[in-house]
C-alpha cells in the first residue's frame, strides 16, 4: 500500500481553509495506530481517555504522564502520515509554565506532534509560552473531562448564557495566545456552529454537531466496545461492516462527506 504524505500543521490549515473537515479518532497502541493510518484518519489524538478505555477507572483524573509518555510512544511507531496529538493529562500543567513546558517536551521527545490542554482562561498562559517554545497546541473547552467533578457529572455546558458567553470568550483568548486547534465537547449544536465559523482555526467537534470543522470519537466507542452506556452522540460504525478498518474508512468518509454527525440525532 502506498503511503500518504505525512500531515502537517500547515497542511490542516489548508484543509480548513478550504472547507475539508478533518477527521479525528483516540488511539493509543501502535497496531491500532498502523490501522487508523491506513485508513485515512487524518488526527491521532492519543487521548488521557486511556485511563477508562485501557486502564478501567473510573475517570481520567489518575492518569499520569508517564501513561502518556508510553501510549505517545506506542502510537507514534505505529504511525506514518497522520498527525499526532497527546493529551496533557491531569496535575501536568496545572502548577506552573515551567512545568507545563517540561511535561509538554516530553510528549513531544516520545512522539507528539501537539499537546492538548484542557480549560480556557487561567490556561491562556501555558498556551502562549508552549508556542514560544515551539510546541503546537489544541486547546478543549465545553465539557473537559478533567474537570467532571468541579461540572458536575458528565454535562452539557454551554446551555446558558453565561456559559456560553464564558466559552466564547475563552476560545478567543486561547486563539490570540496561539492554540492552533480547538475541541469542542458536549456543547449546543448553536453555540459550536457559531464559534467555528468565527474562529480562524480548526474546530473538532465531539458531541456538539455537524457544524465544526471535524470530529472525533473515542476509538472504541465508535467501534462499539464501549462497556455501559454510550454516549448519545457516538454511532456504530461497525454496524453492517465486516472488519475494523472497513468501519474505519466509513468513519473518515462520513465526516469528510457531512453524514456523520447528524444534529436531528446527535445535536444538543
Amino acid at each position: 500500500m502506498t503511503e500518504r504524505p505525512r500531515l502537517s500543521l500547515h497542511r490542516l490549515k489548508e484543509m480548513h481553509a478550504r472547507g475539508e473537515k478533518i477527521a479525528m479518532l483516540t488511539c493509543y497502541d501502535a497496531t491500532f495506530a498502523t490501522v487508523l493510518d491506513q485508513a485515512g484518519v487524518d488526527v491521532l489524538l492519543v487521548g488521557d481517555s486511556l485511563g477508562m478505555v485501557v486502564q478501567g477507572r473510573p475517570t481520567t483524573l489518575p492518569v499520569c504522564m508517564d501513561a502518556m509518555g508510553y501510549h505517545t510512544e506506542c502510537v507514534a511507531r505505529g504511525n506514518r502520515g497522520a498527525w499526532v496529538i497527546a493529551d496533557m493529562p491531569f496535575g501536568s500543567y496545572q502548577e506552573s509554565v515551567a512545568q507545563a513546558v517540561g511535561n509538554a517536551t516530553r510528549l513531544m521527545q516520545a512522539g507528539a506532534h501537539m499537546v492538548k490542554i484542557e480549560g480556557g482562561g487561567w490556561t491562556e498562559p501555558l498556551v502562549r509560552a508552549l508556542v514560544e517554545r515551539g510546541i503546537p497546541v489544541c486547546a478543549h473547552l465545553g465539557f473537559t473531562p478533567q474537570s467532571v467533578f468541579a461540572l458536575g457529572g458528565y454535562r452539557v455546558q454551554g446551555r446558558e448564557q453565561d456559559g456560553a458567553e464564558r466559552i466564547r470568550r475563552d476560545a478567543v483568548g486561547l486563539v490570540a495566545a496561539g492554540a492552533s486547534m480547538l475541541i469542542l465537547e458536549l456543547m449546543p449544536v448553536a453555540l459550536a456552529t457559531a464559534l467555528t465559523a468565527s474562529l480562524p482555526i480548526p474546530v473538532i467537534g465531539i458531541g456538539a454537531g455537524a457544524g465544526c470543522s471535524g470530529q472525533v470519537l473515542v476509538l472504541q466507542d465508535m467501534l462499539n466496545l464501549t462497556v455501559g452506556k454510550q454516549p448519545r452522540f457516538v454511532r456504530n460504525f461497525m454496524d453492517g461492516e465486516s472488519d475494523i478498518q472497513s468501519a474505519i474508512r466509513r468513519f473518515v468518509a462520513d465526516v469528510k462527506d457531512g453524514r456523520f454527525p447528524i444534529d436531528a440525532v446527535h445535536g444538543y
